[in-house]
């Protein structure tokens, strides 16, 4: 009796040490967050008076959908403050060749993973807005006052990946000057920056942007089935393109008209076909029930419980833009804002982007069209030579035939007809003097959602063969030598053995 009452006194008293260690834990926790929160709302102060000090001003900017929102981001901000400036869409491979000539340069969506540093010169004035890991510790900045500063979330504990996009980067630095109406951009880079793509929905910084632009009623948000084409694809259509895991209405329309009838839900409005923001939240219910119940036949037991994350998520309507506009829908702007920088036409993204609706939306139309066209014929290439070869933990396609700027979206188009418990891996050259060859993977979420982050494995395995790499868990790429390819395509399989 003793012994069982000392027994039990001791367990007491580890329960109040551990809840006392919790405590001061969750207080101490708190308190660095309120410091690095501090941090970063005075280097953004720091920047704000850097940019307002300036008359002469360049933007580098990412050439891809986030790269080219912060940079509508950033210009919109400097013609609001009647500041001279240009703004440029690079790829990372040019930064090293730039000569900086003017009074202030900016670096959006890029410059904290390359030596940005070293190109400034002792009047020139350098500030970075990134969510990629940088390359120099923070405390560098210090060391160049002044000349060089360095905005990245990674410095204030806020994940790149999911927290904060660049153009929310951007946006932070637009909210110094009050412009709470860019918010609404802050969103949309998250979006095409795949920022939802794990959870669903946005968090971290990006949901309090998202706050900012319901508030001022920018944006709408709901939960909803995470179909794509919410806005402008017949219903049928865009169910046949659900998903990445093969269901028997997996690119085939005719099982979609199928589907929509057993379940009592009509395909058209009159004449015109319904699309997915047509259907109410009865519909859209069943809708729910069916593909969750018909992805779990498929998926092995483990996966289950991912299905409904597969199946809805957030969706968010711009309340400024005309319904059924491929520009109301935040994943359907994104794809447009993506076909103009795959075309090298970031400057028509750009303008619509800053407002216009008239001649470069037009522009844009035609490219998106021209970009579905050019996705269709290249995914019938892979699919109508067998391309797709398999190995022991992955699968991969050869894609000469296909521009190095599209390679990875054919990939998760094509993701459909091969085996999803796999990734998929294109690649292709870069440019016609054979520079390397770039590579894009793709998987399905249910891998990611197993713990395996794709883009980090990328950046390993290429490093061993003389490239470089990274990205997203579902979403990466690389680049490396051309005579290096067989022997990527072989580590990378042996590292993927017993991971899948």
């Amino acid at each position: 009796m003793y012994n069982l009452f000392i027994f039990n006194n001791h367990k007491i008293i580890l329960n109040y040490i551990n809840q006392f260690n919790k405590l001061i834990f969750t207080g101490v926790k708190e308190e660095m967050d309120a410091i690095k929160h501090e941090q970063m709302n005075l280097s953004f102060s720091k920047a704000h008076e850097m940019v307002k000090s300036s008359e002469d001003v360049k933007i580098y900017s990412h050439i891809d959908c986030d790269g080219i929102t912060a940079g509508a981001v950033l210009s919109s901000i400097l013609d609001r403050l009647d500041k001279d400036h240009e703004v440029e869409f690079i790829t990372l491979d040019k930064i090293d060749d730039l000569e900086l000539n003017n009074e202030l340069t900016i670096f959006s969506d890029l410059g904290s993973g390359q030596g940005v540093d070293k190109l400034g010169s002792h009047s020139s004035k350098i500030i970075i807005l990134d969510h990629h890991p940088p390359l120099r510790p923070m405390i560098y900045n210090n060391q160049e006052s002044g000349k060089f500063l360095e905005l990245n979330s990674h410095y204030y504990d806020i994940d790149g990946s999911y927290e904060i996009s660049g153009g929310g980067m951007s946006y932070l630095l637009a909210r110094t000057f009050g412009f709470y109406d860019l918010s609404w951009l802050g969103v949309l880079s998250a979006v095409g920056d795949m920022q939802n793509s794990m959870s669903g929905k946005l968090v971290g910084l990006n949901k309090e942007i998202l706050g900012e632009s319901i508030q001022n009623k920018l944006i709408s948000t709901s939960n909803d089935l995470s179909i794509y084409g919410r806005q402008t694809r017949p219903l049928f259509v865009a169910l046949s393109y659900f998903g990445d895991v093969n269901l028997p209405i997996t690119n085939n329309r005719t099982e979609c008209i199928h589907m929509l009838n057993k379940l009592d839900i009509p395909t058209k409005n009159g004449k015109r076909a319904r699309v997915l923001s047509d259907l109410t939240q009865e519909e859209k219910g069943k809708i729910f029930s069916e593909l969750v119940r018909m992805l779990s036949r498929e998926v092995p037991q483990k996966y289950i419980k991912h299905v409904p994350k597969l199946v809805a998520g957030e969706s968010y309507d711009f309340l400024e833009e005309r319904k059924y506009s491929p520009l109301r829908d935040a994943s359907e702007f994104s794809t447009a804002v993506n076909a103009c920088s795959r075309h090298k036409h970031p400057d028509i993204a750009l303008n619509v982007l800053k407002g216009d609706r008239g001649f470069a939306l037009d522009e844009m139309d035609q490219l998106a069209l021209e970009h579905r066209r050019y996705l269709a014929q290249k995914m019938e290439w892979v699919r109508g030579d067998d391309r797709i070869v398999p190995m022991q933990n992955l699968q991969y396609f050869e894609g000469s035939e296909i521009k190095s700027e599209v390679i990875g979206t054919v990939a998760g188009m094509i993701l459909s007809y091969g085996d999803w418990r796999k990734p998929i891996i294109g690649f292709t050259p870069i440019g016609d003097d054979s520079e390397g060859i770039k590579i894009s993977l793709r998987c399905s979420r249910l891998l990611a959602y197993d713990g395996i982050h794709f883009g980090n494995i990328i950046r390993k395995v290429a490093a061993k063969v003389g490239g470089s790499g990274g990205g997203h868990s579902v979403a990466c790429g690389a680049y490396i030598p051309e005579e290096n390819m067989d022997k990527f395509l072989n580590v990378f399989d042996e590292y993927l053995k017993g991971k899948l």
